[in-house]
């Protein structure tokens, strides 16, 4: 297949015209989750001038490390016409009307063909490197006729779309969480709330026959430190950058083998809550066993029929806010849990928090199985995608 420089297909960081003073929808860096094909504007900011300008169908590709090696490769998917910017870490990428298709422009990107020379070009202090542009724009690529593109980025697309649907099924089961918690342990709008009268406690008015305690007393946070040579290779390791933002779902991480610091252990079913920034809400039921980062809060429940009660609790917007006002620090503050132990939490009588359990369970168990079809969905995407790239499978 013919291979051309990159730049042939397409221009790479287009001047977007951009109003100063005006505002758009901004992307940051941590909006770009890797594996997912799409990102969404996760704010508006006021344009002041600088930074990746960019419009819909336009490919975001992170130039620095490590966000390029985690796979900060994305397709801004605001409504045709939309215009935006974003972090100056981005290289945009917008195919060439006639010669490129946007969708094939955002699977290139993804591949060794613009990602290795990207990463061998790095250049710059340890730890904030970024790639070489000029590199970038001379990397020889796959250039397949435009229809071929089209099937290809057709195929693979559909892959995605498969993902999608079931992150979109996810989110309504995590709303559907949170909504049960608010209604049941916030307002107090719990199946027979009616008849029961609420009563001054040690954390404020609660039902009659509830007990007013603090996360201290149902939960605790556990530091296991541990090296990565003393782990298999394998051992899933999840670093602040593979937790999502105001999500229980822990779709992405890698493994011990990419890591080489002090790191700590989690088990399944500890919450894991990303203590740096706590206002980015990074909170997540861990689906197995692992290693994570060391600015990570490993909360386990005291009492295993607790866990539902903790998570939603620790969660929450409430929880989060709490953790965000007492953080330490200023310019990466951090969650301190000798402070969050004393958020109160009040607990039901056994019969109302047994049947909270069974529905957070139930919805649980349902994320836990669309993360994992979702997983098998990119495994298979992820092994076509160079293929079909480079020409070694034939598109039908």
């Amino acid at each position: 297949m013919k291979r051309v420089p990159l730049e042939e297909l397409v221009e790479i960081n287009p001047r977007e015209r951009l109003t100063k003073g005006k505002e758009y929808p901004f992307v940051d860096m941590e909006a770009v989750q890797p594996g997912r094909r799409y990102v969404y504007p996760n704010r508006r900011r006021t344009y002041k001038g600088g930074g990746a300008r960019f419009r819909a169908g336009d490919v975001l590709f992170a130039r620095i490390t490590p966000c390029l090696e985690n796979g900060k490769i994305a397709q801004f998917g605001g409504p045709d016409g939309q215009v935006a910017f974003g972090s100056t870490e981005f290289f945009v990428f917008r195919a060439r009307p006639h010669v490129a298709d946007p969708g094939f422009v955002y699977y290139l990107a993804m591949t060794d063909f613009v990602r290795k020379p990207a990463e061998k070009s790095m250049f710059g202090a340890s730890g904030r490197q970024r790639a070489d542009l000029q590199i970038v724009r001379t990397a020889r690529a796959p250039a397949p006729p435009l229809p071929v593109q089209r099937r290809i980025a057709s195929i693979l697309g559909a892959y995605d779309d498969l993902i999608e649907n079931n992150l979109r099924r996810i989110r309504i089961l995590e709303e559907m969480a949170r909504n049960l918690y608010r209604e049941w342990f916030v307002h107090f709008r719990f199946p027979g709330h009616e008849k029961v009268p609420l009563v001054d406690s040690p954390i404020g008015k609660i039902p009659k026959g509830w007990e007013a305690t603090t996360l201290g007393d149902l939960a605790e946070c556990v530091r296991r430190s541990i090296h990565p040579e003393q782990l298999d290779p394998a051992t899933p390791y999840v670093g602040l950058e593979h937790l999502p933002r105001r999500s229980l779902a822990l779709t992405e991480w890698s493994t011990v083998s990419t890591v080489n610091s002090v790191k700590l252990l989690f088990s399944e079913n500890d919450i894991l809550f990303g203590k740096i920034r706590p206002y980015f809400h990074k909170v997540v039921l861990a689906p197995m066993h692992g290693a994570c980062s060391s600015d990570t809060l490993v909360i386990r429940p005291k009492r295993p029929e607790d866990l539902a009660l903790v998570l939603m609790c620790v969660s929450s917007d409430e929880f989060v806010a709490y953790a965000t006002q007492t953080s330490q620090g200023t310019k990466m503050p951090r969650a301190n849990w000798n402070v969050l132990v004393r958020y109160p939490v009040p607990v039901p009588p056994k019969r109302v928090q047994d049947e909270f359990t069974r529905y957070i369970a139930a919805m649980m168990k349902q994320i836990k199985c669309l993360v994992a079809r979702s997983r098998n969905l990119r495994r298979t995407r992820d092994l076509l995608l160079p293929r079909l790239i480079a020409g070694q499978a034939e598109p039908c």
